[in-house]
């Protein structure tokens, strides 16, 4: 069985036909009017020699619109994300603490350039800007057509892939330019042959608000994972493909602890196969706070770093922070293409009219949606009153602790097969099965029947943003985080 494969929205390319593993990579898209800032982290594993990041962009970018940054951010954005597991214990029926306001979050704290040869032009392919950042080496390039931009790559001794052209035809017709960014290997340290390079930003303006993930599918070898994490002024949902959110407030027991990343797995194993083809939201709420926090939320400093220094907008505090998960295979033929919907809420310690926690999300005026999932310890003590208030939940008692809200970190790397989901739900009714699937309202949610996140009206106007993590894997290997429009080649080793 193959490792673990992180696919970008692009395609790998070898020196020595050894395969190139990317899997660890996060990336950011902020938008704010027609800008669009891009941030990527990479972690790649392979041969150390050197390799290059080609991205599709639809504008010639020049060296004041590329930087480096640090990784602090990407963790912070993960972490906020990311689905969370808390636990809660039932309080002294007898001595019950005042009720809780949930209706709002808590706010956290939070080398020289290798020239072109001369047969470019005749190739139709225009070197448009190249400079070094860092220990990247950037080249723009336009091309009038995709076979010569294909030779051009092979000449300078990237190996691409059988079936490559096709692939970049598109990009080619519409006008595209090509983000191409070399890396010098001695510039970078490895460890048991992965390398952490130096995150990179550099943003564009365009009207289109879309994301390249077709360029991927010359390496897939089968399915590929796709989180794309949205900050913007608004929650955002893809235009062009069914939208479902994730079914939350699901009670587990307490073996979930210990194996919540490959919990979560199942649940969005069987979301997606209740759901082909849709996207599963999976976060959306402000993105300076959150209610159970898990770690730091993001702040000014964040936002500052992942492109709001050069936006046209400055929201401050107001940016929302969405969450997209999308599983695609070779059948898939369009780019994601995102639109602006109105505020859900879901994943909350707040019952409904009927005394009920909601499963699904609704519709709601602020966004205050996550995946939430519980384990509960019923009160055990003695009950000394006439009239006990049982179902009241807070923390531990005394003499206990609690480790906190716990994210799912790294999916990337989470293992498939190990949870039963039947064995996992604590509540009976969202234990049923029926010919292989849930049974039951409740159970049906387990089983991926989240309700279609809803879609505002037409003429509403939208304001734009997006961020991503990227994946691929084989069959029946583990989940991997795609994040990024990113065509990774790795440079050919000179004869």
């Amino acid at each position: 069985m193959l490792p673990a494969i992180l696919a970008f929205c692009g395609f790998y390319v070898t020196g020595s036909n050894q395969p190139m593993f990317n899997d660890a990579t996060q990336v950011v898209l902020m938008r704010q009017g027609t800008r669009t800032v891009l941030s990527m982290q990479n972690n790649y594993k392979g041969p150390p020699d050197a390799f290059a990041m080609v991205v599709p962009v639809p504008a010639v970018l020049h060296e004041g619109d590329v930087k480096t940054l640090t990784k602090d951010v990407f963790e912070h954005v993960e972490q906020m994300g990311a689905p969370r597991l808390v636990e809660y214990w039932e309080q002294d029926p007898c001595h019950p603490p005042p009720p809780v306001d949930y209706a709002f979050g808590a706010p956290g704290g939070g080398p020289p350039m290798v020239m072109a040869k001369a047969s470019a032009g005749d190739l139709g392919v225009k070197i448009e800007a190249q400079f070094t950042v860092g220990e990247y080496q950037i080249v723009i390039l336009s091309a009038k057509d995709s076979s010569g931009l294909e030779t051009w790559l092979r000449q300078e001794k990237y190996n691409i892939p059988a079936g490559a052209e096709p692939l970049l035809r598109p990009y080619v017709e519409s006008g595209m330019k090509f983000f191409v960014a070399k890396v010098d290997p001695q510039k970078v340290k490895f460890e048991d042959g992965r390398a952490a390079l130096s995150p990179l930003r550099f943003f564009y303006d365009s009207d289109r608000f879309e994301l390249p993930i077709r360029l991927g599918l010359a390496n897939s070898s089968g399915t590929q994972d796709l989180i794309v994490n949205v900050l913007a002024g608004e929650r955002y949902e893809v235009a062009n493909y069914p939208n479902v959110t994730i079914p939350t407030n699901l009670d587990v027991t307490p073996m979930v602890k210990d194996k919540f990343p490959a919990f979560y797995a199942a649940l969005f194993d069987r979301t997606v196969e209740q759901h082909p083809g849709a996207v599963v939201t999976e976060y959306s709420w402000a993105a300076g706070s959150c209610d159970p926090c898990p770690g730091p939320t993001l702040n000014p400093a964040d936002f500052a770093t992942l492109g709001a220094d050069v936006t046209k907008e400055n929201l401050g505090y107001g940016y929302v922070l969405t969450r997209l998960h999308a599983r695609y295979g070779k059948d898939i033929k369009d780019d994601l293409v995102f639109k602006a919907a109105q505020p859900i809420v879901g994943g909350r310690e707040i019952k409904n009219a009927t005394g009920q926690l909601d499963t699904t999300a609704q519709p709601a005026s602020t966004n205050n949606f996550q995946g939430r999932y519980a384990i509960r310890y019923p009160w055990t003590g003695p009950i000394t009153c006439d009239k006990p208030q049982r179902g009241i939940w807070g923390g531990p008692p005394s003499g206990q602790t609690s480790q906190g809200p716990k994210p799912a970190l790294g999916l990337a790397f989470a293992p498939r097969g190990q949870v039963d989901l039947a064995q996992a739900l604590a509540k009976p009714d969202q234990t049923h099965f029926g010919n292989g699937a849930f049974a039951g309202s409740a159970a049906e949610l387990a089983a991926g029947s989240a309700v279609a996140a809803p879609t505002p009206p037409a003429s509403k106007p939208k304001k734009s943003g997006c961020g991503c993590d990227a994946g691929e894997r084989n069959g029946l290997g583990t989940t991997a985080l795609l994040v990024g429009t990113l065509l990774l080649l790795r440079r050919r080793k000179q004869s």
